[in-house]
Formats: C-alpha cells, sequence, structure tokens
C-alpha cells in the first residue's frame, strides 16, 4: 500500500475505475495507503452488513444520502445525511437501510490493515458461509446472525 497518492475520486467511482460487488451492494475505493483505507458504498433498501466486529481498526461513516440503521455496541442508533458514525476498534457494529430510498455514505478505516484486500477477494462472491471464512482471515469477524436483531 505504502504512501498516500494525492487526487481526486469522483462520486460514484473509485480510483483507478475500480467497483467492488459485495453481496448486492456496490463498493468505490476512495483512497488507500497504510494508515487509512476510505471506500463509497451504496446500499439500496433493505441491504445491510451484519453485525461484525474490526479488532485492529477504527471504524467511521459519514452519511452522505439517505439513512442509515445502525447496531453499535447492542444498541440501535439512526445516522442521518451529514451524521458522523464512530466505530471504535474491538466494539460490534452494523448497518442497515431499514428505509425505502437507497443511502449513500463514505467509510474509513484505520489503519488500512487487511480491508482492502478483503474487498478484492469478496468481488462477486455470493456464499455468505464463504464470506465469512474469508473476512475472519482477514480482520473481520462477523457475529452470530442473532446479533443483528
Amino acid at each position: 500500500m505504502g504512501d498516500l497518492k494525492g487526487g481526486i475520486t469522483s462520486k460514484g467511482t473509485g480510483f483507478d475505475d475500480v467497483e467492488w460487488n459485495i453481496l448486492g451492494q456496490q463498493y468505490f475505493p476512495k483512497s488507500i495507503c497504510d494508515s487509512s483505507f476510505s471506500f463509497e458504498a451504496n446500499s439500496d433498501p433493505e441491504q445491510f452488513v451484519p453485525v461484525h466486529v474490526h479488532p485492529t481498526q477504527d471504524e467511521f461513516i459519514l452519511v452522505q444520502e439517505g439513512q442509515l440503521e445502525l447496531k453499535l455496541d447492542g444498541k440501535w442508533q439512526t445516522a442521518y445525511a451529514g451524521d458522523l458514525v464512530r466505530m471504535p476498534r474491538g466494539v460490534p457494529h452494523g448497518y442497515f437501510n431499514k428505509s425505502d430510498v437507497p443511502a449513500r455514505a463514505l467509510f474509513w478505516v484505520s489503519p488500512a490493515g487487511k480491508l482492502p484486500d478483503l474487498f478484492k477477494t469478496l468481488h462477486n462472491m455470493t456464499d455468505v458461509d464463504e464470506v465469512v471464512k474469508v473476512s475472519a482471515a482477514h480482520e473481520v469477524d462477523f457475529l452470530p446472525p442473532e446479533a443483528n436483531d
């Protein structure tokens, strides 16, 4: 990864025209270096990322359009356009678009860790059990399904 490269990554695009499909959601990498990794995610109604833990990274979400329901450390909260969500390393969290409109948000983690490699691996993967297994090997640990209730 190395140092951060300067430049602009436009809305709805990823640098070097990279786009990942991760279980039906669009992810666009925005920046990557050793100290951080950012990406835009677009979530249609009813799409979500189940509750999981990053043991080695702090994660942030800046909601840009729509709203997201967050389960953060066992408590439900709502983040609206313009809100910043802070998710410390080791704290269980998941996000859900429970509205009837798409949501768009900028996510970033610090440090970058293995997350960029995980997203490259997950691109177009459809087997949920394999997604969970591969994620664990990249320092993202999904909790059992009942954690999403």
